[in-house]
């Protein structure tokens, strides 16, 4: 899960990952980044709030807290579709059931925007083609509302079997120096 970062000074950073999917979403917003600064744009993240314009009242980061509670939260699943294994993730339908019966929405659209927001800042993320698709423009709504697209909370110990892909390989050759620094992040 590396992939190599050359800066202007010709210099080589590696980025190692904990997971495909926590590196693919380093590569895809660092292309982001790389493109809007080239096309001379300043590059910032936009805030969901502003773009969606969410209630005041709504509050995301405790609306996470609760999605997450192990009693009555989303519950976590192993899925299965296309001959992956998709570990510690949920559909997107169950997200918009819990939203529904948790009181935070009226109503399932309401559900997409909220969903979409929470998606947006990070508290969510998409595994899988169906909702990276999604995520990525390729949708009427960066969230779905579909029992096919998973989704995962960025602290759950996210794993998917059985995924590759071409982009995926790295030539073994590009892997010499030394480590200037080296570190490790333990969860759990």
């Amino acid at each position: 899960f590396v992939f190599k970062l050359t800066a202007a000074k010709q210099q080589d950073h590696f980025f190692q990952a904990a997971y495909l999917e926590e590196r693919d979403a380093w590569v895809r917003d660092i292309k982001k980044a790389i493109h809007c600064i080239d096309g001379g744009q300043r590059f910032a993240r936009k805030s969901t709030r502003k773009s969606i314009r969410l209630p005041e009242t709504i509050n995301l980061s405790a609306l996470y807290l609760s999605m997450k509670d192990p009693e009555k939260g989303i519950k976590e699943l192993k899925l299965e579709k296309d001959k992956k294994v998709f570990n510690h993730c949920f559909t997107g339908t169950s997200v918009i059931d819990w939203l529904v019966s948790s009181n935070s929405i009226r109503n399932r659209k309401e559900g997409l925007m909220l969903a979409s927001s929470l998606l947006s800042e990070g508290y969510l993320h998409p595994a899988g083609d169906t909702s990276k698709a999604a995520a990525e423009g390729l949708s009427d709504t960066p969230f779905l509302d579909l029992s096919d697209a998973y989704y995962y909370f960025p602290d759950s110990g996210f794993f998917c079997e059985g995924n590759s892909s071409d982009d995926d390989v790295v030539l073994k050759e590009e892997f010499r120096g030394m480590v200037v620094k080296q570190g490790c992040l333990l969860k759990q």
